[in-house]
């Protein structure tokens, strides 16, 4: 399941109507209240303001609203779409401008699915991810040695301390013991500070 980044604004046109779509990030149905007021006030003269959202780690928590559109033809093919992406804790809302020419229900089936997924495109997804977060002292003379094994094996560095010895914190999906034993012959350890989730860039997974 995904996250996104941050807030995402897309805008398409279709016959001359204007469907801008936001996705917001949320927790509950209350923040996703809130958004969707937030909108219709940035937006006060659109003719439409319909949303879709997802909440819940299974998803629990499913809503549409057409908002007067023709029943079916807004909220559900948006809500389709958080769903077939695999969005989890998703808002989405998007705000109509007529532009005088009626698309009819299929039309605006595929014009409220074509919107999502184009702000969905845009949008820089997430994937949580179990890593731990390790700690390492060594000697100053094996600093360069150590800033590209860690660079090499795409190791987030979180923080550096240059005291008596050199301490790095780092992130690492596998505590990378065997590697360190043999980069020191054996005079190294790394110590496990805890395992945390976090969210990374689906882009970013394999430099992990």
């Amino acid at each position: 399941m995904y996250h996104i980044q941050a807030d995402t604004e897309t805008e398409i046109i279709i016959k001359k109507s204007r469907f801008i779509t936001y996705l917001h990030q949320i927790s509950d149905e209350e923040e996703a209240k809130a958004y969707i007021q937030a909108i219709k006030k940035l937006h006060p003269n659109a003719n439409h303001h319909c949303y879709a959202f997802v909440i819940g780690e299974y998803d629990e928590i499913q809503r549409s609203n057409d908002d007067k559109e023709p029943s079916g033809t807004a909220g559900v093919p948006m809500l389709e779409c958080l769903r077939q992406r695999k969005l989890q804790d998703i808002l989405a809302v998007t705000v109509r401008y007529f532009g005088g020419i009626k698309l009819g229900a299929g039309g605006l089936i595929r014009a409220y699915s074509l919107s999502v997924a184009e702000a969905i495109n845009h949008a820089v997804l997430t994937e949580k991810q179990r890593l731990n977060k390790c700690r390492i002292a060594f000697p100053y003379d094996m600093l360069g040695k150590l800033d590209y094994f860690f660079r090499n094996e795409g190791m987030q560095v979180l923080d550096k301390q240059y005291e008596e010895q050199v301490i790095y914190t780092f992130l690492c999906q596998t505590i990378p013991d065997d590697a360190i034993n043999e980069l020191s012959s054996g005079t190294l350890q790394t110590e496990l500070i805890e395992e945390i989730i976090v969210d990374v860039p689906i882009s970013e997974k394999s430099s992990e």
